[in-house]
Protein backbone atom coordinates (compact mmCIF):
# COMPACT_ATOMS: atom_id res chain seq x y z
CA UNK A 1 0.00 0.00 0.00
CA UNK A 2 1.38 3.41 -0.97
CA UNK A 3 0.97 6.68 0.91
CA UNK A 4 -2.00 7.78 -1.21
CA UNK A 5 -3.86 4.61 -0.25
CA UNK A 6 -2.83 5.00 3.39
CA UNK A 7 -4.09 8.58 3.43
CA UNK A 8 -7.39 7.61 1.80
CA UNK A 9 -7.87 4.78 4.31
CA UNK A 10 -7.11 7.10 7.23
CA UNK A 11 -9.53 9.74 5.99
CA UNK A 12 -12.28 7.19 5.39
CA UNK A 13 -12.43 6.62 9.15
CA UNK A 14 -12.62 10.34 10.04
CA UNK A 15 -15.26 13.04 10.04
CA UNK A 16 -12.74 15.75 9.19
CA UNK A 17 -13.30 19.25 10.56
CA UNK A 18 -13.30 22.38 8.42
CA UNK A 19 -11.69 25.39 10.17
CA UNK A 20 -15.00 26.86 11.41
CA UNK A 21 -16.04 23.42 12.70
CA UNK A 22 -12.73 23.00 14.54
CA UNK A 23 -13.15 26.42 16.14
CA UNK A 24 -16.67 25.47 17.29
CA UNK A 25 -15.43 22.10 18.57
CA UNK A 26 -12.68 23.84 20.54
CA UNK A 27 -15.25 26.20 22.09
CA UNK A 28 -17.25 23.10 23.09
CA UNK A 29 -14.24 21.54 24.84
CA UNK A 30 -12.31 19.72 22.11
CA UNK A 31 -8.55 19.54 22.46
CA UNK A 32 -6.66 21.02 19.51
CA UNK A 33 -3.33 19.21 19.16
CA UNK A 34 -0.69 20.87 16.97
CA UNK A 35 1.81 18.33 15.63
CA UNK A 36 3.77 20.82 13.50
CA UNK A 37 7.50 21.19 14.16
CA UNK A 38 8.47 24.14 16.34
CA UNK A 39 10.04 25.88 13.32
CA UNK A 40 6.60 26.03 11.67
CA UNK A 41 4.86 27.10 14.87
CA UNK A 42 7.43 29.85 15.40
CA UNK A 43 7.27 31.13 11.84
CA UNK A 44 3.51 30.95 11.28
CA UNK A 45 1.92 31.14 14.71
CA UNK A 46 -0.34 28.84 16.68
CA UNK A 47 -4.01 28.33 17.40
CA UNK A 48 -4.81 29.88 20.79
CA UNK A 49 -5.50 27.15 23.33
CA UNK A 50 -3.88 24.44 21.22
CA UNK A 51 -1.41 22.00 22.74
CA UNK A 52 1.79 21.37 20.77
CA UNK A 53 2.79 17.71 20.80
CA UNK A 54 5.60 16.57 18.52
CA UNK A 55 4.44 13.78 16.23
CA UNK A 56 7.00 11.39 17.73
CA UNK A 57 5.29 11.68 21.16
CA UNK A 58 1.68 11.88 20.02
CA UNK A 59 0.51 8.33 20.75
CA UNK A 60 2.09 8.29 24.22
CA UNK A 61 0.54 11.64 25.20
CA UNK A 62 -2.93 10.87 23.81
CA UNK A 63 -3.42 7.14 24.45
CA UNK A 64 -6.19 7.10 27.08
CA UNK A 65 -4.60 4.04 28.71
CA UNK A 66 -1.02 5.36 28.78
CA UNK A 67 0.68 6.37 32.01
CA UNK A 68 2.28 9.16 29.95
CA UNK A 69 -0.95 10.69 28.61
CA UNK A 70 -1.88 14.33 29.06
CA UNK A 71 -4.04 14.67 32.18
CA UNK A 72 -7.13 15.83 30.25
CA UNK A 73 -7.14 12.84 27.88
CA UNK A 74 -9.96 10.32 28.22
CA UNK A 75 -11.67 8.03 25.68
CA UNK A 76 -14.57 10.44 25.04
CA UNK A 77 -12.42 13.54 24.54
CA UNK A 78 -12.92 15.20 21.15
CA UNK A 79 -9.49 15.84 19.63
CA UNK A 80 -8.63 17.79 16.47
CA UNK A 81 -5.12 17.15 15.17
CA UNK A 82 -3.48 20.00 13.24
CA UNK A 83 -0.49 19.91 10.91
CA UNK A 84 0.59 22.37 8.19
CA UNK A 85 -1.86 21.45 5.44
CA UNK A 86 -3.94 18.51 6.67
CA UNK A 87 -2.06 15.44 5.45
CA UNK A 88 0.07 14.21 8.38
CA UNK A 89 -2.80 15.12 10.70
CA UNK A 90 -5.13 12.68 8.91
CA UNK A 91 -2.69 9.82 9.48
CA UNK A 92 -2.16 10.89 13.10
CA UNK A 93 -5.89 11.20 13.84
CA UNK A 94 -6.52 7.71 12.44
CA UNK A 95 -3.77 6.40 14.75
CA UNK A 96 -5.44 8.08 17.73
CA UNK A 97 -8.77 6.49 16.84
CA UNK A 98 -7.07 3.07 16.84
CA UNK A 99 -5.77 3.86 20.34
CA UNK A 100 -9.30 4.44 21.61
CA UNK A 101 -10.01 8.14 21.00
CA UNK A 102 -13.22 7.57 19.05
CA UNK A 103 -13.78 11.31 18.61
CA UNK A 104 -10.35 12.11 17.16
CA UNK A 105 -10.24 13.85 13.79
CA UNK A 106 -8.12 16.38 11.93
CA UNK A 107 -8.35 19.84 10.45
CA UNK A 108 -9.02 20.00 6.70
CA UNK A 109 -6.25 22.14 5.20
CA UNK A 110 -4.32 22.25 8.48
CA UNK A 111 -3.09 25.35 10.26
CA UNK A 112 -2.79 27.23 7.00
CA UNK A 113 -6.51 26.78 6.31
CA UNK A 114 -7.31 27.93 9.87
CA UNK A 115 -5.24 31.08 9.37
CA UNK A 116 -6.65 31.56 5.86
CA UNK A 117 -10.19 31.45 7.30
CA UNK A 118 -9.31 34.44 9.49
CA UNK A 119 -9.59 32.49 12.74
CA UNK A 120 -7.54 33.56 15.78
CA UNK A 121 -3.78 32.97 15.70
CA UNK A 122 -1.23 33.75 18.43
CA UNK A 123 2.53 34.16 18.06
CA UNK A 124 4.22 30.77 17.91
CA UNK A 125 7.16 29.05 19.51
CA UNK A 126 5.46 27.33 22.42
CA UNK A 127 7.62 24.36 23.41
CA UNK A 128 5.98 21.00 22.72
CA UNK A 129 4.79 18.84 25.57
CA UNK A 130 7.78 16.64 26.37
Amino acid sequence: MGIDEMLAAARSSLERAEPADAWRLQAEGALIVDIRPIANRTAEGEIPGSVPVERIHLEWRLDPSSDHRLPQVHPDLPVVVVCNEGYASSLAAADLRRLGLARATDLVGGFRAWRGAGLPVRPGGTPAVP
